[in-house]
């Protein structure tokens, strides 16, 4: 799909990747379009599937959540069955912001918050409580090094 896209498509997502609640007259000012071709554009590109949605990014400090952590789960059973059960799980669980599969000895990664410690330590003793979980390593978060939008644009390349 990535060769189908124009220099100005690139442009775009790079411009909305920084800031999802720019404008669509600022946009189009920074890309070098009028507004209602830049519409038009953003449009295909949420119609193709690229643009997959919008986020605000929280503070989760300022609204309560002091303890950022990743947990690292390995389960007993690695069968679609158990693979759905686990997920199914981990899907309504607030607490869990990211969940990745992972190949190798840890099956799943996931990105928690937590209010303090004492909810990171019920957290994990409900984790490690689940059915087919047969290890759960944690590492607390000391702070954020980098957070950069999942994709790299090259808007020279």
């Amino acid at each position: 799909m990535r060769d189908r896209l124009d220099a100005i498509d690139l442009k775009i997502l790079a411009e909305l990747q920084k800031d999802g609640s720019i404008t669509n007259v600022e946009l189009a000012r920074r890309v070098g379009l009028s507004a209602p071709p830049c519409l038009r554009r953003v449009r295909a590109l949420e119609e193709a599937g690229i643009i997959k949605g919008y986020r605000t990014l929280l503070d989760p400090q300022l609204l309560g959540y002091e303890v950022i952590c990743f947990a690292m789960v390995q389960l007993a059973s690695q069968t679609q069955a158990d693979l759905a059960a686990f997920q199914e799980r981990i899907a309504d669980w607030p607490t869990v912001r990211e969940c990745w599969t992972l190949s190798g000895e840890v099956d799943f990664i996931l990105k928690c918050v937590a209010t303090n410690m004492t909810a990171f330590q019920n957290f994990v003793g409900d984790l490690t409580s689940l059915p087919n979980v047969r290890n759960v390593r944690t590492a607390l978060s000391l702070d954020k090094v980098k957070d950069e939008p999942l994709v790299p644009l090259d808007l020279e390349g």
